[in-house]
């Protein structure tokens, strides 16, 4: 067994190559891009949100309620006849992307945190580097990939969306993992 403090340095390290990677993917290779899309009169359907005094939140149209209203003849007919989605309302106002991103890192250190746990129990000090990577970047890859699985399942956001996420994730596992393997306690 290997102890957290023993693996500051990888949980580290691999927090900062990850957010530096995913800083690269969304700028500078730019495939995620295409994930969402512009709203057809985006300016009429914004009037009508403001209007209607939607606060931030998310909201699921048509509503049902429960199990009953959602067989109500009456929202049945709400359905076939659409639109039926879900969309999340953010605060008015400028994106304030440096709450994003520090909110970003502190997920990215969550995780190495959950894998030097995970990997730490499994194994001990002197593992090879191919088995802790193999733990590590298995881990890393559930938290970082699979995550974004059931946004494709349940809120019909696009399988292609969902694909790039994995590969995203994947990216970020195997810096994780490199990381993990490379300075595991001898």
């Amino acid at each position: 067994m290997v102890s957290l403090t023993e693996l500051w340095l990888p949980i580290l390290l691999s927090t900062v190559a990850v957010f530096v990677a995913s800083s690269l993917i969304h700028t500078v290779l730019g495939y995620h891009n295409s994930d969402y899309r512009k709203m057809p009169e985006q300016d009429k359907v914004c009037e009508a949100i403001r209007a209607a005094g939607v606060p931030p939140g998310t909201y699921h149209f048509p509503h049902g309620g429960d199990y009953k209203g959602m067989s109500d003849p009456a929202f049945q007919e709400k359905l076939k006849q659409g639109p039926v989605g879900i969309a999340t309302i953010m605060p008015s106002g400028p994106v304030n992307m440096g709450k994003y991103l520090v909110c970003w890192f502190l997920y990215c250190l969550a995780v190495g945190v959950f894998v030097a746990y995970v990997t730490g129990r499994a194994l001990g000090p002197g593992t090879a580097s191919l088995a802790v990577f193999r733990i590590a970047g298995t881990v890393a890859f559930m938290a970082y990939a699979m995550a974004h699985t059931h946004n494709s399942i349940w809120k019909g956001e696009p399988w292609g969306t969902t694909f790039k996420f994995y590969f995203d994730g994947l990216v970020y596992a195997l810096l994780t993992a490199g990381f993990f393997g490379w300075l595991w306690p001898r």
